[in-house]
């Protein structure tokens, strides 16, 4: 019996799969459990109708965060530090900082999780921090760091 899963189901499939198992697997234990529907013509049109949403939506999402890929690229933020003799730098710039200034100067409110920095910034200078938007898109931020 074919079966279309609305869950996942583990050792058999992801949600929204099509699988192929025993008639007394699908009767005794997906079915009753609402784990999947019988693959009937009705629920395979739903399937593929509620597939062609869903990449729709993907589309709407990747093409969003493009945009915005594009208008943080086209800006940049300046964020201070503390500097002593000789130019010396006392702490570090961290993604935390990083994205409380890209709230505050640009009204970006991007999480400090999605900033791909690998070390923290310890001198002055201008920066390129990599901020992935979507598994797909990847916006480069320019930070210019001067000393108090």
């Amino acid at each position: 019996m074919e079966v279309i899963l609305t869950q996942d189901v583990k050792a058999l499939g992801k949600k929204g799969e099509v699988v192929k198992v025993s008639d007394g697997y699908a009767r005794n234990f997906i079915l009753p459990k609402k784990l999947g529907l019988e693959a009937t013509p009705k629920n395979m049109n739903d399937l593929k109708l509620q597939k062609a949403a869903e990449a729709k939506r993907q589309q709407e999402i990747l093409e969003e965060a493009q945009s915005l890929a594009k208008e943080i690229e086209a800006k940049s933020i300046q964020l201070k530090i503390k500097t002593g003799e000789g130019g010396r730098t006392f702490g570090s710039i961290s993604t935390k900082e990083i994205a409380v200034a890209l709230k505050e100067q640009l009204g970006f409110d991007i999480d400090k999780k999605k900033l791909q920095l690998n070390d923290p910034i310890k001198n002055m200078g201008t920066f390129t921090v990599p901020i992935k938007l979507h598994p797909k898109v990847t916006a480069e931020l320019k930070v210019r760091v001067d000393s108090l």
